[in-house]
């Protein structure tokens, strides 16, 4: 099998976390247990054996960063999200499937990251978001937080994990911006997702079949849901009070 290749967005501006660590242009290079954050991810990703070329899009003041010595290549990154998205997936193979990983896991290991893409090939979607189930995560860490999600199927949080083919992002790149224009209004985000859709979601009577299935119609391309059994890759550094945590747990 062709190695996977793999995008870490270690983008963005400083933050309350990034404050913590004089000179570290955003959170990504905040040291965790005295290994910074962007190079405990791609640690992680490089113990996994169909781990290929890593891209990191980071600041370009970073690039020389001893933290990304474990990259093979380096890219700007944009003012949003999906910009840095953009710049990591420039010229590669439209319809081969690519790894996108946020910068910010300090528990990644690469029988986690070696699970999804196995998951993740075998569903061959055309975007893939990689999710949690709340049991498997309170059964490991019950002490670390996530924002929750109800389904019928269980309940969920999002993970750090993603695979996307290169083509479809003009579509998703459309939709994100429909998404926020809609987020403050409830007639417009009807009209994106449908009045059923958002009435069985906040019941939590909405499946994970019937969200891939409208996510697909919305986007004109497959989408999945990728539910993890490994929960180290929901665990992220997102507010000051995760950096402690995130050390004990680096620790153990």
């Amino acid at each position: 099998m062709t190695p996977i290749v793999t995008i870490v967005l270690a983008g963005g501006p400083a933050d309350a976390v990034a404050a913590l660590e004089p000179g570290a242009p955003n959170k990504a290079f905040v040291r965790i247990a005295r290994v910074t954050l962007v190079a405990r991810t791609i640690a992680g990703l490089r113990a996994a054996p169909s781990i290929g070329r890593i891209i990191v899009v980071a600041p370009i003041a970073s690039h020389d960063d001893p933290a990304l010595d474990g990259s093979d290549e380096r890219r700007p990154d944009g003012v949003k999200i999906r910009e840095s998205l953009r710049n990591g997936l420039v010229d590669l193979p439209p319809d081969e499937l690519v790894l996108v990983a946020t910068s910010d896991m300090p528990i990644l290991t690469g029988q986690a990251v070696e699970d999804f893409i196995e998951r993740a090939r075998r569903a061959d979607p055309d975007l893939g978001y990689g999710c949690l189930e709340k049991a498997t995560h309170l059964a490991r860490f019950p002490e670390v937080p996530h924002t929750w999600v109800r389904l019928r199927d269980g309940t969920f949080c999002g993970g750090g994990l993603m695979v996307i083919k290169p083509r479809m992002l003009p579509a998703l790149d459309r939709v994100i911006e429909r998404l926020g224009a809609a987020r403050k209004n409830p007639l417009a985000l009807a009209s994106l997702f449908g009045w059923r859709i958002l009435a069985k979601f906040a019941l939590g009577r909405l499946s994970i079949a019937e969200a891939e299935k409208r996510a697909s119609d919305i986007l004109g391309a497959d989408t999945r849901a990728i539910v993890s059994p490994y929960p180290e890759t929901a665990v992220n550094v997102d507010r000051v009070t995760d950096v402690a945590l995130a050390e004990k747990l680096a620790l153990r």
